[in-house]
């Protein structure tokens, strides 16, 4: 099979899509059933792809398109350049490694969508208005042009059926996790924070947005601080890239005079996030919503200790292996608790690794999927 893969997106530097196109076209060819994988990208997303992701298969031609960056642009290349590029490479399956405006009738072959969240219905302040109107309106056309469905958790398939309630009457769906593979990486201290190798830190990982949450774990942060509860000199970085509320978090930031304790870093590699994932005191993940959080299942994968809000994705990635705490009630509160009750317990030691997550798993079920569309 020769798996198109689309993960031309606006973005200028890594984001979780980006990461799930990359690690979708790794884990397929990994497989005998797929002799190419191609992997479209932006031309300005082309250098990020090299340098983040470890793409060094002889089976992965990653190919950027040299386009305008602007919606417009865009989504006129989904709509006609993608699958005229499908005809000309003799695609198999065209995957969509996320939601995208396309027109079913001129691909020569199914065409499959990533679902990783239904964020234009459950959460429209992500976007504002009237942005989310299209949002809305790109998601459920793509929804009803796709051949089949693939959500990256058991969650997500739930709030698209509520969405949707009869699409898996009409659609052919799949759940498969988003695996967690570190085997290749040779942990590295991030640039930015060299100064800092030797100072005790939280860590969160999540893109400014306003379900993440971010604004709860600073005030919980300065709390702890204030109180005295955690270690003087321990630090807050955040890694992520700017979104919706990027500027509310730098002026909380400076409004509780935190400059000097919060680091705010992005387009880190994966040997750098290793890093932090390994030597930080723990990762807070206080999101209201999520589709799935990888930076969850990348924590646990490296027995890092994890805080997060009792949502229920949260329980089913992280089951018993987390902290929760309520988000309702006094959620700073109860986020400071948490974090103290956390910090209390051992080392913690994932030794009994969730093939749910695994990367010859997911290569598994997506080949199965993609052949009862072929």
């Amino acid at each position: 099979m020769h798996i198109l893969i689309a993960a031309l997106h606006r973005p200028t530097k890594p984001t979780g899509v980006c990461r799930h196109a990359a690690n979708l076209a790794q884990c397929l060819v990994d497989t005998d059933q797929v002799t190419k994988v191609t992997l479209v990208v932006g031309a300005w997303q082309k250098d990020y792809f090299e340098k983040t992701f470890n793409l060094s298969s002889q089976k992965i031609n990653l190919l950027s398109v040299d386009i305008k960056n602007s919606s417009v642009s865009r989504n006129l290349w989904f709509l006609f350049g993608l699958p005229k590029l499908a005809k000309q490479l003799h695609s198999n399956i065209v995957h969509l490694s996320f939601p995208l405006p396309f027109l079913r009738s001129v691909f020569p072959c199914p065409v499959v969508t990533t679902i990783h969240d239904l964020y234009p219905y459950e959460y429209p302040e992500n976007f504002g208005y009237p942005n989310v109107i299209f949002n809305q309106l790109f998601l459920k056309q793509c929804i009803n042009n796709s051949d089949g469905l693939s959500c990256v958790s058991k969650q997500t398939l739930e709030f698209l059926k509520i969405y949707f309630p009869h699409i898996e009457q009409r659609k052919k769906t799949t759940v498969v996790y988003n695996y967690v593979d570190f085997s290749q990486i040779k942990p590295r201290v991030p640039k930015n924070i060299e100064s800092s190798i030797n100072t005790p830190f939280l860590l969160a990982v999540a893109q400014h947005r306003k379900n993440k949450n971010l604004d709860i774990l600073i005030q919980t942060y300065s709390l702890l601080l204030k109180n005295n509860q955690l270690k003087d000199s321990t630090k807050l970085i955040l890694v992520g890239s700017s979104g919706p509320e990027t500027e509310n978090i730098c002026h909380q930031i400076q409004t509780l005079s935190l400059q000097e304790r919060v680091l705010m870093l992005s387009s880190i590699d994966d040997d750098e996030l290793c890093w932090l994932y390994q030597n930080c005191e723990l990762l807070v993940v206080p999101s209201s919503t999520e589709g799935f959080c990888l930076p969850l299942a990348e924590a646990l994968y490296l027995s890092c200790k994890v805080v997060c809000s009792d949502i229920p994705i949260f329980r089913e990635i992280g089951s018993s292996n987390c902290t929760y705490f309520e988000l309702q009630g006094d959620s700073i509160e109860n986020l400071s608790q948490a974090i103290l009750q956390c910090l209390a317990q051992p080392d913690y030691d994932y030794k009994s690794q969730d093939y749910s997550f695994s990367k010859s798993n997911s290569a598994y079920q997506y080949i199965n999927f993609y052949s009862t569309l072929i």
